[in-house]
């Protein structure tokens, strides 16, 4: 990749520290013990001890940024204008079915705009990383979004409600406008890689709602550097306020957003 920031290297050492622990917890993952803090979404103490590796290495090397998580209490930082924002195990139901498709998310918010983005997946050992105007990488390789612009060839991703979530229905109606039009919908379970996966070419488009900003930080980097274009799924809305999001390559994004609002296309 290219010449990484100081912050940018902090980022990537602290998610390669934490996937470590977190690949031999995967390994042990028949043993964990598992609290659940609501139906469908549980915590571990693998996530757990995931997140104070991240936050002991990012506070150590920038004590006075902020810091929000989430299995954390959020900190205001001495420095106002940035703040951590990380996810250490997004795709937990996944990491505790034995499922090894889980990542780290690590975003480094200044004056409200996303800056150094890292989304590593550890089973894989693909680190996806992203600085404002740097581009976007997956290891030491450039990443772009997908040349495709004809829909039925185009794969989308998304996430389902789950476990008695109220937006079922209107998930159920995105399917039903979407599926006809294209090769298929993924439901992988790992919003940030969903992102990530949407700037390396391999979904061409990706929209989700009732997310959280960790969720969608870095991912939202990732995108935007790779060439993608995003948009909350309200016209008006910003993303990472509103927790949801549109994103795809430019070629199709008008009219794949036209798709999931519901709008004349």
């Amino acid at each position: 990749m290219s010449q990484a920031s100081a912050n940018l290297n902090i980022m990537i050492k602290a998610a390669r520290k934490a996937g470590r622990s977190l690949v031999r917890d995967f390994g042990e993952v028949e043993k964990l013990q598992v609290s659940s803090k609501s139906p469908g979404d549980f915590v571990t103490k693998a996530d757990l001890r995931a997140e104070s590796i991240i936050r002991e290495e990012l506070t150590e090397a920038r004590p006075n940024y902020g810091w929000l998580g989430e299995e954390s209490d959020e900190v205001k930082g001495a420095d106002p204008t940035r703040r951590w924002i990380v996810d250490p195990l997004d795709g937990t139901t996944n990491f505790l079915h034995g499922l090894p498709h889980w990542a780290i998310s690590i975003a480094l918010e200044h004056k409200g705009e996303i800056v150094s983005a890292v989304v590593y997946d550890p089973a894989k050992d693909e680190m996806f990383t992203a600085e404002k105007g740097g581009g976007c990488w997956l290891n030491d390789s450039r990443l772009r979004v997908s040349g495709r612009s004809r829909l039925i060839e185009m794969i989308f991703a998304t996430g389902l409600p789950f476990g008695g979530r109220q937006d079922l229905p209107e998930t159920l109606q995105d399917l039903a406008r979407i599926l006809p039009t294209c090769a298929g919908v993924r439901r992988w379970g790992a919003a940030a890689l969903d992102l990530a996966y949407v700037a390396a070419g391999r979904y061409d488009g990706f929209w989700e709602r009732n997310l959280h900003p960790w969720d969608i930080a870095a991912g939202l980097l990732l995108v935007k550097e790779a060439g993608g274009l995003s948009e909350a799924i309200r016209p008006s809305g910003l993303i990472l306020d509103d927790g949801e999001i549109i994103a795809a390559n430019e070629a199709i994004f008008s009219t794949f957003a036209k798709l999931v609002r519901d709008t004349d296309r």
